[in-house]
């Protein structure tokens, strides 16, 4: 067992916090989404309440699968992995509105798919 089992550990907390930020992000847009960051009340080819939904969804998918990905199961590494990627491509969507909060992530995101994709089998040897 590596150092590295610490950076899976680390990969499935901050997907559990994105998937957190990510569902109150999503509250707040289907709640509020006349308050929400709108461009000709449009963001990508969603309305604001549908593209609230996806981040709802989302967020609770990165929470669910964070916490399998730290009881180890060998199949929330490759749904980790797929989930990542996702939240980042959506970030992209966010980085005129949020320019410095969507780069954070995107950073985080790339260092947790290193972690997941290089060093995800040893996480499952050690698995508990």
């Amino acid at each position: 067992m590596t150092g590295w089992v610490g950076w899976i550990w680390f990969a499935g907390i901050i997907m559990i916090m994105d998937g957190l930020f990510n569902a109150i992000s999503g509250l707040y847009a289907i709640f509020h989404n006349d308050l929400y960051v709108q461009v000709r009340n449009k963001l990508l080819v969603f309305n604001i309440t549908g593209w609230g939904w996806i981040h709802l969804i989302l967020g609770i998918l990165l929470v669910v699968v964070g916490i399998t990905l730290l009881l180890g199961q060998t199949w929330a590494r490759i749904a980790a992995i797929i989930l990542v990627v996702i939240n980042a491509v959506t970030q992209m969507a966010w980085i005129a509105a949020n320019p410095w909060w969507s780069l954070i992530v995107i950073a985080v995101d790339v260092v947790v798919l290193y972690a997941l994709i290089v060093h995800g089998r040893e996480a499952e040897a050690a698995r508990f």
